[in-house]
C-alpha cells in the first residue's frame, strides 16, 4: 500500500510487477488500460509507482524541468502531450536527472529521443513515438491535476503499472482489492494450465460448447 509520503510499499510494488498488466486490468473489471500505442522503448522494461501528472503544450518541455524540481523518489511521471510526436520532449539528460531523483519511470503520450541511451540506462520509459526534433521551453502547463489520455482518466497518486504488454492505471484506494482479485485470477489460470497439461481443452474449461452450438459451430 501507499505510506504517509505517498510511496508504494516495496512488497506491493513487486507483487504488481509479478502479476502483470493484463491480469491487473482484467481483475479490476477490464478498466484502466492506457492507449496501447504508448509502449516501452525496450521489451522487458517494467515500471510501477504513484502517478505524478503533467499536462504540456505539444512541442514544448518547459514544464518537465519544473516538474523535476518537485518530483519524489518512486514517482512515475505521466506526461500528456496530446499524442504529439513531432518533437522529442525527453532525452538522455532528463533521464540522468530522473535517475538521480529516483523516479520509477516515465509515461509519455508523445515522443522522446536519445532512445538508445535511455535503454542502456535501464530507466523505464513508455512513449507513443520517437522524434529527433527538439522542443521549445516557453509554455506553461498543469502539474498534478487529473489527465485524460484517450478514454483513461489518471489522477495524481493513482498507481501506474507498465510492462511489455502495456500500461494499466489503478485507483490508489482500490489497490489492495485489485491485488487480491488479481491473485485469485492468477490462481484460476494456474488451475486451467494444470488441467490443460492433463488433456483438458480451453473450450471445456471455459464452458464454450453452448456458444459454439448457438453459432452453429460443429
Amino acid at each position: 500500500m501507499l505510506n504517509e509520503k505517498n510511496k508504494l510499499n516495496i512488497e506491493w510494488a513487486e507483487k504488481l510487477k509479478r502479476l502483470g498488466t493484463a491480469t491487473l486490468y482484467e481483475a479490476q473489471g477490464a478498466t484502466g488500460s492506457l492507449d496501447s500505442s504508448i509502449t516501452p522503448l525496450a521489451r522487458g522494461m517494467k515500471l510501477v509507482g504513484p502517478a505524478m501528472t503533467l499536462q504540456m503544450r505539444p512541442g514544448d518541455n518547459l514544464m518537465i524541468h519544473y516538474a523535476l524540481l518537485h518530483a519524489k523518489k518512486g514517482d512515475v511521471l505521466v506526461i500528456n502531450c496530446d499524442g504529439f510526436t513531432g518533437a522529442g520532449i525527453w532525452g538522455d539528460v532528463l533521464t540522468a536527472q530522473a535517475q538521480r531523483i529516483g523516479l520509477a519511470g516515465l509515461v509519455v503520450n508523445g515522443a522522446v529521443r536519445d532512445s538508445d541511451a535511455i535503454i542502456e540506462s535501464n530507466f523505464p520509459v513508455f512513449a507513443k513515438g520517437l522524434s529527433i526534433r527538439g522542443t521549445e521551453k516557453k509554455q506553461p502547463g498543469k502539474m498534478n491535476e487529473p489527465l485524460l489520455i484517450g478514454d483513461c482518466m489518471i489522477h495524481p497518486g493513482d498507481i501506474i503499472v507498465g510492462d511489455s504488454d502495456g500500461l494499466v492505471v489503478i485507483e490508489s484506494a482500490r489497490l489492495e482489492e485489485v491485488i487480491h482479485l488479481s491473485e485469485v485470477r492468477e490462481e484460476k489460470e494456474n488451475v486451467y494450465k494444470e488441467k490443460i497439461s492433463h488433456g483438458s481443452s480451453t473450450a471445456e474449461l471455459m464452458e464454450l460448447s453452448s456458444i459454439f452450438k448457438n453459432l452453429n459451430l460443429k
